[in-house]
């Protein structure tokens, strides 16, 4: 749709999936929030990319609102299902209500070496579950996952992924030379450039209100709640919504 529309359209692989690499086995397999989104930043200077829409959802939302925040010369306008996910690691340490814990159960699975193990023997059957229990309303077939699920057979995947879970509950330093980003990103900076921010309407994992999040958008903004059974994964649940909302926060 987007291409069709005269879009170029670049979906990358983040670090720890897909074809990407490490280019040392000495370098830290990091995930914490910020490296993530210097990572796309490097990937647009690499491509000649002095501006863009950014757009995502999960992992991704995340590190499309942090380049919005920190590096809005770069974004032309934002995408980002589920709203503001921006966290820090003082944040990830207050408790939550029990509800809200459950459903973060798999992040205290890793904080164990148990669950490390258990990931990387299991990251195909684990994956399918958090897809299920995310998207209940979503009938994936097989093929559908298997093809997401191949990007998961990369050398970084599990140490990348622990590391990440670890890093936000502060049971995994980061490294120093991005304090000063993680630092910006503690504050719960504004976003200023032009968004969309969406939400399906059978989302099953942990997911901020709407009504929590708008005061973190300080430009031209809208929120659309996306119906029909959408769960978590609404760009690839509900393509067109998401593709519309691209072409829409572009004339914003």
């Amino acid at each position: 749709m987007l291409a069709s529309a005269g879009y170029k359209v670049i979906v990358p692989y983040l670090r720890g999936y897909g074809t990407t690499r490490l280019l040392s086995s000495e370098t830290l397999r990091n995930g914490q929030q910020s490296v993530v989104a210097l990572d796309i930043i490097a990937l647009m200077d690499a491509l000649k990319i002095q501006r863009a829409i950014i757009a995502g959802f999960d992992w991704g939302a995340r590190t499309a609102d942090i380049m919005a925040a920190l590096w809005p010369e770069r974004c032309k306008a934002l995408v980002s299902v589920s709203g503001y996910l921006i966290g820090s690691q003082a944040a990830g340490k207050m408790p939550l209500p029990p509800q809200a814990e459950f459903q973060w159960w798999y992040q205290y699975y890793f904080a164990t070496e148990r669950g490390r193990d258990g990931y990387d023997k299991y990251r195909r059957d684990f994956a399918k579950l958090i897809w299920r229990l995310a998207s209940p309303k979503w009938n994936f077939d097989d093929a559908t996952f298997d093809r997401s699920a191949a990007s998961f057979d990369n050398p970084d995947h599990v140490a990348i992924v622990i590391h990440n879970y670890r890093w936000r509950l502060g049971l995994a330093e980061g490294e120093p030379k991005y304090d000063g980003f993680e630092k910006q990103l503690a504050q719960g900076p504004a976003i200023k450039i032009p968004t969309i921010t969406l939400e399906g309407d059978a989302n099953g994992a942990p997911h901020p209100s709407p009504a929590a999040y708008a005061h973190k958008f300080a430009g031209k903004y809208q929120h659309r709640d996306v119906t029909g059974g959408v769960g978590h994964n609404l760009p690839q649940e509900s393509p067109n919504a998401f593709a519309q909302a691209v072409i829409d926060v572009d004339a914003m």
